[in-house]
């Protein structure tokens, strides 16, 4: 009796080590599927089962499946791609903009810097990188390089020769101008920028309680001869994004919104539209409203530091005003709200979906903060989340 309970006893702790072993090495391809997109072969599955069991555990996994080619060029480049183009489109080319995403976070940059650092990321094949076609990157994606080795970081000024004061990290790529610079009355830089890294949109930072002083010309006081519509809705959106807007009053566009041709502009000297450095493009429908607010240079205020939208987290030591795109880059990169939108960027590309419980919210929160402690490091959250998500 004794002897066959022994048995039973070993078979058990037997039978018990190998679903342990199992679940590890499940976690392990679940984790390297969120990450990578494909499954992990039998090597890397042994290492990353045993980092679970391990000291390391399964942030050391996640780690080691982002070091697969398929991370770069197929989950990063899907990231950040719907950030290039108007249509959030995650099948556009490969361009700069999604090039130098792609580099940053391979290379652990502070992700804030994306907004407003001389950054850009090119292949190191040829034909080299030009500010007037995107060939280079299209060849690279063409040709299967593995985004992981090849990319290299370098700077606009050197690589594209705009100038220096012009230069705001992935807001002054090529593929950013081309999408949000062409036409219009650069607006739309705006509006997008929040959307892709501030994860909002105008209607949800609308504060009709803002001074009204810099909306430009070309908003009617009085759409179709009712003021009250001026004073419940437009202004909500205009009096904070107009005088932020500013910020690119010396950009513009030459060449169509979609195609291969084209190149970012950007003043240095006077506009024979306007007699200063601001794009004729800032008086446009200047008619609607002649008392409207008139571009005199980039000068660029935030007057969501107060009102509603202060709950957005703005940077205490920052001044809320300054010059140009790069400085208005920093100013929304070290908002709190920029931290919390990657976390919540990632989670859903990760876990498949949106936080949709109050524990899902406190992962994003616990996320948001290692995010932060971490020198805004990306591939961290991608660990986070993946671990997170390894049991859905």
């Amino acid at each position: 009796m004794r002897r066959t309970r022994g048995i039973v006893l070993a078979t058990m702790a037997l039978l018990l080590s190998t679903q342990g072993q199992a679940s590890s090495r499940d976690q392990a391809q679940r984790i390297h599927n969120r990450l990578a997109g494909v499954p992990a072969d039998a090597s890397t599955l042994d290492t990353m089962a045993s980092m679970i069991d391990g000291a390391g555990g399964p942030q050391a996994a996640a780690e080691l499946a982002m070091e697969h080619p398929a991370f770069y060029n197929v989950t990063l480049k899907q990231f950040a791609a719907p950030w290039t183009n108007e249509a959030q489109d995650v099948f556009v080319p490969l361009n700069d903009y999604t090039a130098t995403v792609i580099g940053a976070i391979r290379d652990d940059v502070d992700f804030r810097r994306i907004l407003y650092a001389d950054l850009l990321y090119v292949g190191n094949a040829s034909p080299a990188a030009a500010a007037d076609n995107n060939a280079h990157y299209r060849n690279l994606e063409n040709q299967h390089a593995d985004l992981k080795e090849v990319l290299q970081p370098t700077s606009q000024v050197s690589q594209y020769g705009t100038p220096a004061e012009a230069v705001a990290g992935v807001l002054t790529s090529r593929a950013a101008a081309q999408a949000f610079f062409y036409a219009g009355t650069n607006r739309a830089m705006f509006r997008f920028t929040l959307m892709n890294h501030m994860c909002r949109d105008l209607e949800q930072v609308k504060d009709v309680n803002r001074p009204s002083d810099r909306i430009r010309q070309d908003v009617s006081r009085s759409p179709g001869g009712d003021s009250r519509i001026f004073r419940n809705n437009c202004i909500g959106c205009h009096s904070g994004m107009d005088p932020m807007a500013q910020a690119f009053a010396y950009y513009d566009w030459q060449g169509d919104q979609e195609g291969d041709g084209g190149r970012m502009l950007y003043n240095t000297s006077s506009d024979p539209d306007t007699g200063t450095r601001v794009q004729g493009k800032y008086l446009i429908n200047s008619n609607n409203f002649p008392w409207g607010y008139i571009t005199p240079d980039d000068r660029w205020d935030n007057y969501w530091r107060e009102g509603t939208n202060a709950n957005l987290g703005w940077d205490s030591t920052g001044q809320g005003y300054g010059n140009g795109a790069a400085s208005l880059g920093r100013e929304l990169a070290h908002s709190d709200t920029f931290a919390t939108c990657q976390a919540e960027k990632v989670f859903e590309a990760v876990c498949l979906r949106k936080p949709a419980d109050s524990t899902d919210t406190q992962q994003v929160a616990s996320m948001t903060t290692a995010f932060k402690n971490n020198n805004y490091r990306m591939k961290s959250l991608f660990a986070d989340a993946a671990v997170y998500c390894m049991g859905d």
